[in-house]
């Protein structure tokens, strides 16, 4: 098995971005890993672009969502930065399982640790998880943490490789 050195965290800056982080940056320390937060923003403006719409104003909405998610990462990254000294941050655009797995694919990530938000029932039949997809096609491992586990999510104390097993 080969060491994990480069880890992405794919955030959506919701309700539980920092319990992840937390985690992520938990389990990144004790590997002595850099990690990579990746934010992605949907392009809405691909979706009119077949329609009979004026689709310039949902290009100028897209570089304004862009604009915005790249600000909020920065605060983001200056905000966990003491905690976490090989941190940075990526904002893409696309499909969010997409990119995420190419990013990991192109910058031959070793790790990919995210969250899941616990849909289910209509809510994950009509909109599907980004987690599970991105569990079923990246070529790296995925480690999934589910922030409704507990009152804070979960601790590492043990060494990282007693509490994680392979499959």
């Amino acid at each position: 098995m080969s060491d994990i050195q480069q880890i992405i965290v794919p955030v959506d800056f919701h309700q539980h971005t920092d319990d992840l982080a937390d985690f992520a940056v938990g389990v990144a320390n004790k590997l002595g890993a850099k990690t990579t937060f990746l934010h992605v923003v949907e392009q809405f403006a691909q979706v009119v672009a077949y329609s009979d719409v004026d689709s310039t104003s949902f290009l100028q909405a897209d570089e304004e969502l862009f604009g915005r998610a790249q600000k909020k990462m920065t605060e983001f990254i200056t905000k966990i930065k003491a905690s976490c000294q090989f941190c940075d941050g990526v904002v893409l655009r696309g499909n969010a399982a997409d990119s995420i797995v190419e990013y990991a694919r192109d910058q031959k990530i070793d790790m990919i640790i995210m969250g899941t938000h616990g849909a289910q029932g209509i809510e994950k039949i009509l909109l599907g998880s980004v987690a599970e997809r991105v569990l079923k096609r990246a070529a790296c491992p995925v480690l999934i943490f589910n922030p409704y586990k507990g009152d804070s999510g979960y601790s590492l104390n043990a060494p990282i490789n007693a509490a994680v097993q392979p499959l």
